[in-house]
């Protein structure tokens, strides 16, 4: 049994891919790549494909993952590859590694956000991004299937920063970007709530929908507020793998080498 771990893409339209959807495009490119698959038991046996902290639709990211299990080894970048060939445009398998040590949905403490803002001074943006910062919570309203929920938005958030400026656009209208790393919490804290904070405490109201890209995903330095590579573990266990399997190796030939070399001076 071997697990593999990707990372892919929702780009473009295919932001407006639903996860539901995604899983269904996902199998079909399975199939069509021939991926050796394990399967669960039982009357209607599944692919072993574990999903982890899917982006919310709508929403563009390059940082989603989920793992696989394989019922026979693959090389992890022969793999990638033809998934990706498997895939429609937007939904691109970036990264893929052999997973070497557990707790991947573990490791994803935080998002990374990239939130572009039409029609709104980057002046405007960065008050609104201060008074939301300087506030001890900012309470949001959010509807679910079991009616309105009120929560704290505040308190998710590791770092918020105006980080564009109008002459970015080339037409010369005004567009702000924010960039939002907010940690993931239950309940889950999502971009639009944060931008229902910010139309709470600074009466920020984009005229037309923000557009919302992950940039990444993984482990959160609550000094520096960084989010690094939740993939890193693994590749570093496939580098160590090798260099001890070379060392025990060694120690081996070396050890089984100390006779011949008594015997020869004896």
């Amino acid at each position: 049994m071997q697990r593999i771990r990707l990372r892919y893409t929702k780009r473009g339209r295919l932001r407006f891919t639903s996860h539901r959807d995604f899983q269904r495009a996902f199998e079909r490119a399975l199939r069509r790549a021939e991926v050796p698959m394990a399967y669960s038991a039982g009357f209607t046996p599944h692919p072993k494909v574990s999903y982890a902290n899917a982006a919310p639709t709508g929403t563009g990211s390059e940082a989603e993952y989920l793992e696989i299990q394989l019922a026979e080894r693959r090389d992890p970048d022969t793999l990638r590859a033809l998934l990706d060939e498997s895939l429609p445009d937007g939904l691109d398998v970036t990264d893929a590694v052999e997973a070497h040590t557990s707790g991947l949905a573990d490791r994803l403490q935080a998002s990374v956000w990239e939130i572009r803002l039409d029609g709104v001074e980057a002046q405007a943006a960065e008050s609104a991004v201060a008074a939301f910062l300087a506030a001890e919570e900012v309470q949001v309203e959010r509807r679910t299937k079991n009616g309105i929920r009120t929560f704290d938005a505040r308190a998710a958030v590791a770092r918020l920063e105006a980080a564009g400026r109008d002459t970015d656009r080339p037409d010369g209208n005004a567009c702000a970007i924010l960039r939002l790393v907010v940690r993931h919490l239950t309940p889950a804290v999502r971009p639009d709530d944060v931008l229902s904070g910010l139309r709470a405490t600074a009466d920020l109201a984009p005229p037309v929908p923000a557009a919302v890209t992950r940039l990444a995903q993984g482990l959160l330095d609550e000094e520096t507020g960084a989010v690094t590579d939740p993939l890193a573990p693994d590749r570093d266990a496939a580098t160590a793998a090798p260099s001890t399997a070379a060392g025990l190796s060694a120690a081996k030939a070396t050890s089984g080498a100390s006779p011949a070399a008594g015997e020869g001076t004896a």
